[in-house]
């Protein structure tokens, strides 16, 4: 009711808020990339961008609509020209654009980082980039960074580019086309993985805060969205979609990533033909099989534990057995095994779980028991967390291993670090496959 009411007052006065009523929709302009706006499977709308911008619109009681830029250049012209609400695109607040343009409230701290091959001598300081070719993108806040340092470093020169997205540009300093560039630490943090030569030489800038840009005259609108952003900070909104995007991209490392990579060229094509048949079987994404599959055995079919699990899916002979799976070092067999127990997993999940969460619960269940995953949820509850929604979950898990809280739970002790470890790990594995197969 009180989002409803303050729609209603501030579309009265200003002319954003009478627009948006007016359509009965957000027009949010963005670019196209992984950090804020891309189809993921199913060609379903995703991204950081997206799931805050949608969260805002769902909050105003309007559709959104998405109109994409080229580039930073053509979306600020065309905010300040009225062709949008709201520019949705990891923009980096600077005095400089502060000069001609309105930024609502900040939601995310990133900072400038120089990147470089790590095959190339790396960079300490700026005197060390006089002699590199750098590129970087236009009327970007990188540009704005380098364009300070040159008035203390005359010699310090660099190129622009408007036709090339970030990802291209890291993708010609992997062919070794340039030197370095220079990048938010958020865009690098989450395409590290995608380009394990590179690495960060030296932060760029200081810390500096993400915001929307608004049209200039929107007094009342950047006010509102002021007050959600409090609430939606409250409700924990915005810690969900970070955890979301970028609750598991630490993980990197250079040897794994590099072997991962590796494999999916030559063990994965093995197996990759029974993935895509019982995922089509089993309703889940071929990809999230073969992320788990790598998580369990490595793709090795004739994997074993000490604890006498085995096969591509790592599966136990109770399991094996209540699936029906006669020979647990059989691919086809192993596979189907893991996709029917998860896809059981699925089914068991409650139904007040987030929907984009849900497989994130099973695979918790799959890991250490759903007897352990409904116990983290009275433990969620209990701790006034949310019992739906992973990003919390996550942070219960832990406690299981801790006396103070197990022994008050039906289920009792388990290491409740490892379901964490496990699902973060399969995330970052699926999300490193598709991009490989896409990339190729």
């Amino acid at each position: 009711m009180l989002t409803s009411f303050l729609l209603i007052s501030c579309s009265e006065t200003d002319p954003i808020m009478k627009d948006i009523r007016r359509q009965g929709k957000l027009i949010v302009l963005t670019f196209n990339s992984p950090t804020t706006y891309y189809l993921g499977s199913g060609d379903v709308p995703t991204g950081f961008e997206y799931d805050l911008t949608k969260a805002l619109a769902d909050a105003l009681g309007v559709e959104v609509e998405y109109k994409i830029a080229d580039n930073i250049e053509d979306m600020l012209s065309a905010i300040n020209n009225g062709d949008g609400h709201i520019a949705a695109a990891g923009l980096t607040r600077t005095d400089a654009r502060e000069v001609n343009y309105l930024f609502g409230s900040d939601y995310k701290t990133i900072q400038q980082q120089v990147v470089c091959h790590r095959k190339s001598k790396t960079p300490k300081d700026i005197n060390d980039l006089l002699t590199r070719s750098i590129l970087i993108i236009s009327e970007s806040s990188y540009q704005e960074a380098l364009l300070e340092q040159q008035a203390s470093y005359p010699e310090l020169q660099w190129q622009t580019t408007s036709e090339l997205s970030t990802e291209q540009v890291l993708e010609k300093l992997v062919k070794r086309e340039i030197d370095c560039t220079v990048v938010d630490s958020n865009i690098f943090s989450l395409n590290h993985r995608y380009y394990p030569s590179l690495k960060v030489a030296f932060p760029f800038s200081e810390k500096q805060s993400l915001a929307w840009v608004l049209p200039s005259e929107s007094a009342a609108f950047k006010q509102y969205i002021a007050d959600w952003f409090a609430k939606v900070e409250n409700n924990a909104i915005l810690n969900i979609i970070n955890e979301r995007y970028y609750g598991y991209v630490d993980m990197f490392d250079f040897y794994n990533n590099h072997v991962f990579l590796k494999r999916i060229k030559t063990r994965l094509p093995k197996y990759e033909s029974a993935f895509r048949e019982v995922s089509e079987q089993y309703q889940v994404p071929w990809t999230l099989l073969a992320a788990q599959s790598y998580q369990e055995s490595h793709w090795n079919a004739g994997a074993r534990s000490h604890t006498g699990v085995r096969g591509l899916m790592m599966l136990t002979q109770t399991t094996a057995k209540a699936m029906g799976i006669k020979k647990r070092t059989d691919p086809m067999q192993s596979i189907k095994g893991g996709a029917k127990y998860l896809s059981k997993m699925l089914k068991r999940v409650p139904e007040d779980v987030a929907a984009e969460d849900r497989i994130w619960f099973a695979l918790a269940a799959y890991n250490v028991g759903f007897g352990h995953l409904l116990d983290a949820r009275k433990l969620a509850r209990d701790l006034g967390k949310s019992p739906s929604t992973w990003h919390d979950i996550k942070e219960v898990f832990p406690l299981l291993s801790h006396k103070k809280y197990y022994k008050k739970l039906k289920y009792g002790y388990a290491r409740g670090s490892e379901p964490v470890k496990y699902i973060d790990r399969i995330r970052y594995y699926q999300d490193v496959l598709v991009n490989a197969l896409v990339t190729g």
